[in-house]
């Protein structure tokens, strides 16, 4: 992935981790950091619409096109932040521990879950809409080990 896409990337998945009473501080001081080198080095890049849509490609696709054409692919301080987001985030993610299941921005008729086990959450569903249905059965989710004899 190039430098533009992957600095694109972390803010979206910063704005998508929020700044919450959720969100580890770490995660929201890289955040923090990343935006304002932005903000210095590239103040005519607005951060809004990935803000807005973080998971939107054509934003990020947007935005890494920016950054491009603004030189940002070589600034090493810049990506070295963005990776230092993305690594709080997945950090922030391990903390939490595994998610059996987690659906984001999923439209469908109806949703069936059975059999998950997981440590942290089993099953997070975050902007989903459905018509129909909803059936979640059988989630074993618990800290810890969550390996089970047969």
């Amino acid at each position: 992935m190039d430098p533009v896409t992957i600095i694109a990337a972390a803010i979206a998945v910063g704005a998508a981790a929020g700044v919450s009473d959720t969100t580890r501080q770490s995660v929201t001081d890289a955040y923090t950091a990343l935006k304002g080198l932005l903000a210095r080095r590239y103040r005519d890049v607005d951060l809004t619409q990935v803000e807005t849509a973080p998971d939107s490609p054509a934003e990020r696709e947007s935005l890494a096109g920016l950054l491009h054409a603004r030189g940002a692919a070589e600034d090493d301080e810049l990506l070295a932040a963005a990776r230092d987001l993305v690594a709080a985030v997945r950090a922030d993610a391990a903390v939490d521990g595994i998610v059996g299941v987690d659906l984001a921005a999923v439209e469908a008729a109806a949703l069936r879950i059975s059999h998950v086990t997981a440590t942290g959450t089993g099953v997070r569903v975050r902007g989903g809409r459905f018509s129909g249905d909803i059936d979640i059965q059988n989630i074993d989710a618990r800290p810890g080990d969550s390996t089970h004899p047969d």
